[in-house]
């Protein structure tokens, strides 16, 4: 095992480096899923991990996530809205509403990944799935509430 993965976490020589960047864009699948469907993220999800084959530290992080939004999404929102006062959670694009559920509720989740890491990759699932200031709007948000959630770990 080597040390290579974006988040420090060993990997082995020859594995692809988008491990966890496939579970988070499986969560923001799932957390996008929910907004448009309104069903609940717990029943997305359930509906959807059959579809993929995910080592269990994929599962994991997927699972820690989509049970942040289930049980805390009040705090999630609040979070969120807290960081963008000048734009209602319903009037924000659905991908980047998405995107910043699923790292609000990754920074909640998992204390132990460094939130420059989280915000890093949920910035580059903004850029992917949403417009071409997606990016930049998630970053500024997502800054905010780090700023909030982790005092310090940005510095």
């Amino acid at each position: 095992m080597r040390s290579g993965a974006r988040d420090g976490r060993p990997t082995r020589a020859g594995a692809r480096p988008a491990g966890r960047r496939r579970a988070r864009e499986l969560a923001f699948r799932v957390a996008y899923q929910s907004d448009l469907t309104r069903d609940g993220y717990a029943a997305t999800w359930r509906a959807l991990r059959g579809e993929e084959r995910l080592s269990a530290d994929q599962r994991g992080l997927v699972e820690d996530v989509v049970g942040v939004l289930e049980s805390r999404g009040g705090d999630v929102d609040a979070a969120v809205a807290a960081a963008c006062a000048h734009w209602p959670l319903d009037r924000l694009a659905a991908t980047d509403r998405s995107v910043l559920r699923t790292a609000v509720a990754e920074l909640l989740a998992r204390p132990g990944t460094p939130a420059p890491i989280v915000l890093d990759e949920a910035i580059e699932i903004a850029r992917r799935y949403g417009s071409e200031e997606s990016g930049a709007f998630v970053n500024g948000v997502l800054d905010q509430v780090a700023r909030r959630l982790r005092p310090g770990e940005l510095e």
